[in-house]
């Protein structure tokens, strides 16, 4: 079977069609040309300060979380991140293309958030930086100038999973509760909540094992072979979930990759279930 990150040319857009992620390489003959994608860099201001892709612009999501999914709360975060977004240029005409220091959370959580706003054309620099750097390709620290933008999404809430969302699914054989979290957290032995534990009936799969040594995504028929092992498989509605939706939006790249079409990414995850006493825990496998 053929590697699914074969891609073919969008003349539209000038990048890979189809897929979720790009290479070095690829984005090397993109960058500085006419309809050159927006680069956002995610990584932390310092790094960004010290070196990075020529025109990226720097977008630092890390610690915007939201441990309340009820909908007030949950439409006041989202229109935040929608702002960001829209302040450093994002735009439904421009391809995006995100990176991090690897094929990292950082980027992984931006793409979910940008498909959930449903963007036409966003891609992750599979390896990120550190693979960028590797192969020799230019870098700078001369920092780039956002364009802001109105930019508002067309949200697609078959990506987003909340409490409710979770609570109404337990116990359903079509659904899958996955736990991306470390093996001390699903048993419950290390507690970043209320209460330490796992949401019931959840399967174990930690989203680092969907990285190479390198810091790019394994292949494909790797990936597969974990996730299809565990019961996570394409004809089920999957629903990651990690501390805070920052490791389970890793997952859901991955299982982008491979082609599967129910995948949520339950935003509030354990810090908000362990925090409701109300809800269930237990009853865990994997």
């Amino acid at each position: 079977m053929s590697d699914a990150r074969q891609t073919v040319a969008d003349p539209a857009r000038g990048l890979p069609n189809g897929q979720p992620l790009i290479t070095p390489e690829e984005l090397s003959r993109l960058a500085g040309g006419a309809g050159a994608p927006l680069l956002l860099d995610l990584r932390p201001a310092h790094q960004y300060a010290g070196g990075h892709l020529r025109d990226a612009v720097h977008l630092d999501l890390w610690g915007l979380s939201l441990i309340d999914t009820d909908p007030a709360p949950l439409r006041s975060f989202l229109w935040i991140i929608e702002h960001l977004f829209a302040t450093r240029g994002v735009s439904n005409d421009r391809a995006v293309v995100l990176y991090d220091d690897v094929s990292g959370m950082r980027a992984a959580r931006a793409f979910w958030f940008l498909e959930y706003f449903g963007h036409p054309s966003v891609r992750v620099l599979d390896g990120g930086w550190r693979a960028w750097v590797t192969a020799g390709l230019p870098v700078t620290t001369e920092p780039a100038a956002p364009s802001e933008t109105n930019w508002t999404g067309t949200r697609d809430e078959r990506k987003l999973a909340t409490w409710q969302d979770v609570h109404a699914r337990l116990g359903r054989d079509d659904v899958v509760m996955l736990d991306v979290r470390s093996e001390g957290e699903f048993r419950g032995t290390t507690v970043r909540a209320a209460r330490g534990g796992a949401i019931p009936g959840a399967v174990h799969v930690e989203w680092a094992g969907n990285l190479a040594e390198d810091g790019r995504f394994k292949p494909i028929e790797a990936l597969r072979t974990v996730y299809e092992s565990a019961g996570v498989t394409p004809d089920r509605e999957i629903i990651a979930y990690c501390q805070g939706g920052y490791r389970a939006a890793h997952t859901y790249l991955a299982l982008r990759l491979l082609g599967y079409p129910k995948v949520r990414n339950y935003l509030g995850s354990w810090r908000e279930w362990g925090d409701r006493v109300e809800l269930p825990v237990g009853g865990c496998s994997g």
